[in-house]
């Protein structure tokens, strides 16, 4: 399993990307992808590119992993 580069929440930029999402969770990159695709996953297309806005993210990670209880 890979290692987050992050610490914590507040170093994280604004929106995210696949690859930061990757690094964040600690999964391949392509794995980001396929998540980012998933429908309740809070990923937005600006274009050819799909972001992810930063608070949208810790929710949905929150509420997949128990912490928002």
């Amino acid at each position: 399993m890979k290692e987050s580069n992050y610490k914590s929440y507040d170093e994280l930029p604004l929106f995210l990307n696949a690859a930061t999402v990757a690094k964040v969770l600690g999964i391949a990159p392509s794995s980001s992808y396929e998540l980012m695709h998933e429908k309740d996953f809070p990923a937005l297309r600006i274009g050819n590119r799909i972001v992810v806005p930063k608070e949208a993210f810790i929710r949905w990670v929150e509420q997949h992993t128990g912490g928002a209880e």
